[in-house]
């Protein structure tokens, strides 16, 4: 019987659709064990990944039959897109599957962030009444949002903040400037992006053009009282950079859900301890219980399509 192999979660329905045609060899942590990963796929017509599998030449020359993998996600990184050209493999990433719910996540991130005031709890617990002053954070409306990157979630991210009154501008080199995207966002320079926008939205791939993009001469360039919101990949920015430019108040905030390491490694997670103005979360921002089946469902699709009958 023909062969799928699924080295990362799947919900159980899917899992249904794709064994009503071929013989699915599922467990969600065969990514960490490469050999039989290598074992596994040796006959597999498919694969289908998240972002902790890694296709390159070693695996593409274990599975002489596949013909497909299926990404349930969007990030390319740990595919090698030219070794999959070279042997014939279709990549099929859930393009737009998870937009809503990386979006979501910043919007929230950014209204945290701006506003300050959500992290009093256990102070109020221990007795406190930590009101001093008589100003506590910003409002977002009037504020400008600077996305790095204007693809189908920061297109997403410019369509909820205008609701909330915020200015939108945007930087991405590769977007034609007769693109429908720049009716939401006003076009500008990195360096401008950096200088104007209170809320600074990364939506990059990791490449060599991207690699530590955010670094300690960019966060120079924002503004104090501005904050940093990364969910697009680990790499794009320099984190030794974030953590000082964050103790030394260069600006101020951040929310960082990936990482050049994951999970995280001890000396990021000392670098960046006792940190009130950073939120730190585990590569979850596109993954909601409605995300999750909307990209299974996709990509599950688009492979039994791939493979035919």
């Amino acid at each position: 019987m023909r062969r799928v192999v699924v080295s990362e979660y799947l919900p159980e329905q899917f899992l249904a659709r794709l064994r009503s045609n071929f013989e699915v060899v599922y467990d969600p942590d065969l990514y960490a064990e490469r050999p039989r990963l290598l074992r596994e796929v040796a006959e597999a017509e498919a694969v289908m990944i998240r972002n902790r599998t890694r296709i390159d030449t070693e695996l593409l020359e274990s599975a002489k039959a596949m013909k497909v993998v299926g990404r349930l996600g969007v990030g390319l990184d740990n595919i090698d897109m030219d070794a999959c050209s070279a042997a014939g493999v279709t990549v099929i990433p859930a393009v737009g599957g998870n937009a809503v719910s990386v979006a979501e996540y910043v919007m929230a991130a950014m209204l945290v962030l701006r506003r300050g005031v959500f992290t009093m709890t256990e102070s109020m617990i221990a007795g406190q009444w930590p009101r001093q002053g008589h100003a506590f954070g910003n409002e977002v409306m009037g504020s400008t949002l600077g996305l790095v990157g204007l693809g189908s979630i920061g297109r997403n991210v410019a369509t909820r903040v205008a609701a909330l009154g915020m200015e939108v501008v945007a930087y991405d080199p590769y977007l034609d400037e007769t693109d429908p995207g720049w009716r939401q966002a006003k076009r500008v320079s990195f360096d401008q992006l950096l200088a104007d926008a209170d809320v600074v939205s990364l939506h990059i791939p990791l490449n060599a053009a991207t690699v530590n993009l955010i670094d300690a001469a960019a966060l120079a360039k924002m503004k104090p009282s501005a904050v940093l919101i990364n969910t697009s990949r680990g790499g794009t920015l320099d984190e030794a950079a974030l953590a000082d430019a964050l103790r030394n108040r260069v600006i101020g905030g951040a929310a960082i859900d990936v990482f050049e390491s994951e999970p995280l490694g001890p000396e990021p997670a000392a670098r960046f301890s006792g940190l009130e103005n950073l939120i730190l979360t585990p590569h979850v921002a596109g993954n909601t219980y409605e995300s999750v089946d909307r990209v299974a469902d996709l990509i599950t699709r688009a492979v039994l399509e791939s493979l035919g009958p």
